[in-house]
């Protein structure tokens, strides 16, 4: 009893000793951006704290998103470069090679770039494991202070005076103050808490005078359905209902809506006998989930519904490809606004749904038996995610909640016809959306909405007011990922290399404010400019 005593007087001590230590800067969120942050902060000498809500830092880019959506590799700089040159002298090791030779991997190529760039000494295509080592040592190099297994009490946790957050605080109570915050996660919690304008969904093309927002019928025609499907639980018989996750239309195009583009996992496989894992049939399998699936291969579809991307040692990045695939699309509507059991069940549901996915392909015999044969060479990597069952860490959250400020990026950045003047970072990659549900045409088939794929003209600045509050709202704040953004634009600016950059930004931003004693909305941009450049961030591109 005495010893139980002792216990919660030394606990709190420590909740009592974590309310009164003062840092710098605060950053919510371990993902790639966080680092990142981190990592400029220390550099300039500010006392800084990273508090990642689950056990590992490196967010999508170390669990499992190692196929860089680069966009233009030329338009990434700062620590973000470091980051992929890390990874190259990580590669540059013998013990690096264990299931592959190096020689056979460095001959692949990336998206936008070749897998090993020699010439510049950079990697764009990398495991798990690789990427968060390199993260671990960047974070180990600066002494920083990293808090794990922390989540911000998002309905009581963010103390603010005036228009100042003072402090936040965690669900296990432990209180972090500081002089300047960022909100590096993917779902901007801290943004919300702080009271924060945000926009959860997609506008209409009307509110920002877009053409490639909102709702997207005729445009979605990559990873579609190419034979007609029925979706009804009995074929032909509508009042049978309808199979899991298909809606009547509503609406038309560019109309806008509160639906999310799908999520999913970025699964690390491997086909080297000695370090797979075979894929299980899940407790709580549904077969009714894959009726979709079962159905299109039986109507005559015989693609292999995996975009399987190789990574070094043996391994793949999976991605979502054609009709029915592991992009589990209408079943994140609740995640951005979800309180933390809600959003765990919505995890749990996706985690399940692509395990059920893959043992079905693998298993199943209304699955053809070609479509079998090449699935089945397929396991979860051995020596990827130890101590998670081989699973990644985190869901692939394409997007949640998104900041509205004083500068919204919208399609019109990205195409050249508006041209932030107060850039601190570069967007490169296509405006890109996923789709965000599944509708019974007029002719009683199945199809996909939302999907959209359209080039950008050129690499393009981000603006500095598309990471800070509008002004009024909160004036110690820096938003790195959840940034100002139309759906559509963020669709382009939403890449691990982008959050890298946007968070170096937003550290540096943050230092300077504390340096002149002003509010983030009221930072020099001249001189922000000139710091940025001076540490290797690229924040233009020339437009000829």
């Amino acid at each position: 009893m005495r010893y139980l005593s002792f216990l919660i007087v030394l606990s709190s001590f420590y909740l009592s000793a974590c309310a009164t230590k003062q840092h710098d800067v605060v950053i919510y969120g371990g993902t790639s951006a966080g680092v990142a942050a981190a990592v400029q902060a220390a550099r300039m000498n500010q006392r800084v704290v990273l508090i990642e809500p689950t056990m590992h830092v490196g967010g999508l880019s170390s669990s499992g998103l190692g196929f860089t959506d680069s966009g233009n590799a030329g338009a990434i700089g700062g620590v973000a470069r470091e980051f992929y040159e890390g990874l190259y002298d990580h590669y540059a090791e013998g013990s690096a090679w264990k299931w592959q030779d190096r020689a056979e991997f460095t001959r692949l190529r990336g998206q936008g770039s070749a897998a090993v760039h020699e010439e510049t000494r950079t990697a764009w295509i990398f495991e798990p494991s690789a990427a968060e080592k390199v993260f671990e040592k960047m974070l180990a190099e600066h002494r920083i202070e990293v808090v794990r297994g922390r989540r911000l009490d998002r309905r009581h946790g963010v103390r603010k005076d005036g228009e100042r957050i003072v402090s936040i605080t965690m669900t296990g109570g432990e209180t972090y103050r500081g002089r300047m915050f960022i909100d590096a996660t993917y779902e901007g919690d801290l943004m919300a808490a702080a009271g924060v304008s945000y926009f959860v969904g997609r506008e209409p093309n009307s509110l920002y005078g877009e053409t490639l927002n909102g709702m997207q019928y005729e445009r979605a025609v990559h990873h579609q359905f190419v034979k007609p499907v029925d979706p009804y639980v009995t074929p032909g018989d509508p009042s049978s209902g309808m199979l899991p996750g298909v809606n009547q239309r509503q609406g038309m195009d560019g109309d806008g809506d509160q639906r999310m583009q799908a999520y999913n996992f970025r699964m690390c496989m491997t086909d080297v006998p000695e370090n797979r894992v075979p894929f299980t049939k899940p407790g709580d399998y549904n077969e009714r989930e894959y009726e979709l699936l079962l159905r299109n291969f039986e109507a005559g579809d015989m693609r292999i519904p995996l975009k399987i991307d190789r990574m070094p040692n043996g391994k793949t990045d999976l991605n979502n490809n054609f009709a029915v695939s592991t992009d589990f699309i209408g079943r994140n509507y609740d995640y951005p606004e979800a309180n933390d059991r809600h959003r765990q069940a919505i995890y749990d549901a996706h985690r399940t749904y692509i395990q059920g996915l893959l043992w079905t392909l693998q298993n199943h015999p209304r699955v053809p038996e070609e479509v079998r044969r090449r699935v089945a060479p397929w396991g979860l990597a051995k020596d990827e995610f130890t101590d998670n069952g081989h699973w990644p860490y985190i869901m692939y959250i394409r997007e949640a909640r998104r900041m509205v400020s004083d500068y919204v990026l919208t399609e019109h950045d990205c195409v050249w016809t508006k041209r932030a003047e107060d850039g601190v970072a570069l967007g490169a990659y296509t405006m890109d959306s996923h789709h965000t549900q599944r509708y019974v045409t007029a002719e009683g088939h199945v199809r996909n909405e939302g999907d959209v794929q359209v080039r950008i003209k050129g690499p393009y600045p981000i603006s500095y007011r598309s990471i800070v509050p509008a002004r009024g709202e909160c004036e110690n704040l820096l938003v790195a990922v959840a940034i100002s953004a139309s759906h559509i634009a963020y669709g382009s600016a939403r890449m691990e290399p982008v959050f890298m950059a946007l968070g170096q930004s937003a550290a540096t931003a943050a230092a300077h404010a504390i340096e002149e004693g002003v509010m983030v909305q009221d930072v020099d941009y001249s001189r922000l400019r000139e710091r940025l450049i001076a540490d290797g961030q690229i924040v233009d591109w020339p437009t000829e």
